[in-house]
């Protein structure tokens, strides 16, 4: 999830710099998907914040200045949020805004990116050295599963496997049992292509493949 969000925020810096900018149908488009990114983190983060933050610190008390960092990021994310949030509608309704958006953007990618580096190297092996398989998987299911509709994580789940190689696409796709599987990938990929060709187009904001650390690295 941290690749996919890496890797639109950049597709989505490539298509505001790169002329010819979006018309109006591409425009309204790119900030819609801005705007259901920003909910998606925000959910996400909601869920570490109530779910699994608090849980690790009962576990691992030891782990209780990491965990301030963690509260301390996401109390800097919110508000950069909001901004691209704000700048997102105004660029739907306005083509004029594109350069607020960009700003914007920036404005978030600046606390956002360390963030996600910081967890994903520090947090997470300390989450996968705390709790045992089930209990994190109760607290996925409880947290970041079981609150969404099958159509948010019908889009959801393409999001995520867009741009990955096929080692991890099928890594991640045989978490889900077979049935659901099989209408998660069949059932709402037109949708996502439609939706992503719009936003993207065919140039090198499309070619992008999901950022993870690895290659975001590689690429500075």
């Amino acid at each position: 999830m941290h690749s996919a969000l890496r890797r639109d925020l950049e597709r989505t810096r490539i298509v505001l710099t790169t002329e010819p900018y979006p018309d109006s149908r591409r425009r309204r488009g790119l900030a819609e998907h801005v705007l259901w990114m920003m909910r998606f983190l925000h959910i996400h983060h909601t869920g570490e914040d109530v779910g699994l933050w608090p849980l690790i610190r009962v576990k691992n008390p030891d782990a209780g200045a990491l965990l301030d960092q963690m509260d301390a990021d996401h109390q800097r994310i919110a508000p950069a949020i909001t901004a691209l949030e704000d700048a997102a509608r105004a660029y739907r309704d306005d083509a004029n805004a594109r350069q607020p958006l960009l700003e914007a953007l920036a404005g978030l990618t600046d606390v956002l990116l360390p963030h996600l580096r910081r967890e994903e190297l520090e947090m997470m092996p300390v989450v996968a050295a705390t709790l045992t398989t089930a209990e994190y998987h109760d607290v996925e299911q409880e947290y970041f599963v079981r609150p969404k509709s099958f159509l948010e994580l019908g889009a959801e789940a393409h999001w995520v496997i867009d741009g990955l190689g096929e080692d991890d696409r099928e890594l991640i796709m045989h978490v889900v049992p077979a049935v659901p599987r099989f209408i998660l990938l069949h059932g709402f990929a037109r949708t996502y292509r439609r939706k992503s060709s719009l936003r993207w187009g065919h140039g090198p904001a499309a070619e992008l493949p999901s950022l993870n650390l690895a290659l975001l690295e590689g690429r500075s």
